[in-house]
């Protein structure tokens, strides 16, 4: 099976109760092809000589992928924006950004190609499951996209006050999803890690470059170092993090409770899926709600908490040490999030493949909730393929 061959093979729409009414902020559609939130976002304010801190969104939508989205820009021209794989379409006025809490789910249409006749056999199979067990709401690879070659957090190292390392990782370390300018910047840096004037001297003009010229100036103050880099990374880099450690909570939850698993490899690690619940094991789950581990969670529930805290020590952690001491505008998120989720509106249609003679395609159309993730629904439907 093949996924994302081209960008029309997955498209995202954003749902979302947000109504120009009059106000300071200017409401866009934002339409994305092939490229990620922020650096659609960069490119924004680049184009506009925006402060990047004026626009504001509500989620992070795939990068390889055709994605529309609701942003808000505080005093945000009134009119649209049209270039090199994104538009604006300028919808009015609001009298507050958008965020998170006003997406209500997604929209999706994904198209599965390259299937075998066997294959096609199997997804039917487990199409037809779906239609009676949900899904682990498992965060997804695009939740750790920050997560390099060597599987070390940022946000660990940052939580263990390790801010050199944390620096490292976030500045030096290689990663899948680099571009061959960050590549070439993250060589530097690893060949010539604690000789700032010579990174200064070999690092052109960019992000690296600035955190760079503080240090040699400041040789040491990895802490400083670490508060200048990107905010909108630094963000990314605790959400990856406590994603992981729910992660692992809700995999143990499932290993305990349902009698029929199989395993799945995620970015972060291996967990576990779950096929033929039977009906008291599908009824837990699915009211069943994990808070996102935190030193400021509150889980009045104690064997809850003796579950968090059994599974933070497995690795070497407890809920107090899930805090950041600095810089003190950042912290882990407060919240939960349900242990399953449904597809709405799940529907498939079969196909000969255009792009593969002689095989089949699958396109699927379904809703889901905020925050759940379209590729664990096919990583479901794909298991075992022949």
């Amino acid at each position: 099976m093949k996924i994302k061959r081209q960008p029309e093979d997955f498209e995202v729409e954003e749902l979302a109760r947000f109504e120009p009414t009059g106000g300071p902020f200017a409401v866009y559609s934002l339409t994305k092809r092939s490229l990620g939130t922020p650096e659609a976002l960069d490119a924004v304010a680049r184009r506009w000589n925006l402060p990047r801190e004026s626009i504001s969104f509500g989620g992070l939508k795939d990068r390889h992928a055709l994605t529309t989205q609701r942003i808000t820009i505080r005093g945000g021209l009134r009119r649209g924006l049209k270039q090199t794989n994104l538009e604006l379409k300028y919808l009015g006025q609001a009298g507050r950004p958008f965020g998170p809490k006003d997406i209500e789910g997604n929209r999706f249409r994904v198209v599965l190609r390259d299937f075998s006749r066997d294959g096609e056999k199997t997804a039917k199979q487990a199409l037809d499951e779906l239609s009676r067990d949900p899904l682990p709401n498992y965060f997804d690879d695009q939740r750790f996209g920050s997560l390099g070659a060597s599987g070390e957090f940022v946000g660990r190292a940052w939580c263990e006050q390790k801010y050199e390392r944390a620096v490292w990782l976030a500045l030096a370390e290689e990663n899948e999803h680099d571009r061959p300018e960050d590549r070439a910047e993250k060589k530097i840096l690893r060949e010539k890690w604690g000789d700032w004037p010579a990174c200064k001297a070999a690092l052109g003009r960019s992000h690296r470059r600035s955190i760079v010229t503080f240090l040699a100036d400041r040789p040491g103050d990895f802490k400083g170092a670490l508060a200048r880099i990107n905010a909108d990374l630094r963000g990314l880099y605790l959400s990856a993090f406590q994603s992981f450690l729910w992660n692992r909570l809700l995999a143990s939850l499932i290993r305990e409770s349902c009698p029929t698993t199989f395993e799945v490899e995620l970015k972060s690690g291996t967990v576990p899926f779950f096929r033929g619940l039977t009906d008291p094991a599908r009824a837990s789950l699915e009211k069943t709600v994990i808070p996102l581990p935190s030193a400021r969670a509150k889980i009045a529930d104690e064997s809850l908490r003796s579950r968090i805290e059994a599974s933070l020590k497995e690795i070497g952690l407890d809920l107090k040490s899930l805090k950041i001491k600095h810089p003190r505008e950042n912290f882990f998120s407060r919240g939960e999030r349900a242990a399953t989720f449904r597809p709405a509106g799940l529907a498939g249609e079969w196909g000969a493949d255009d792009l593969y003679p002689g095989k089949s395609k699958l396109a699927l159309k379904f809703d889901l909730p905020r925050g759940s993730y379209a590729t664990i629904l096919v990583k479901r439907l794909t298991e075992g393929l022949p």
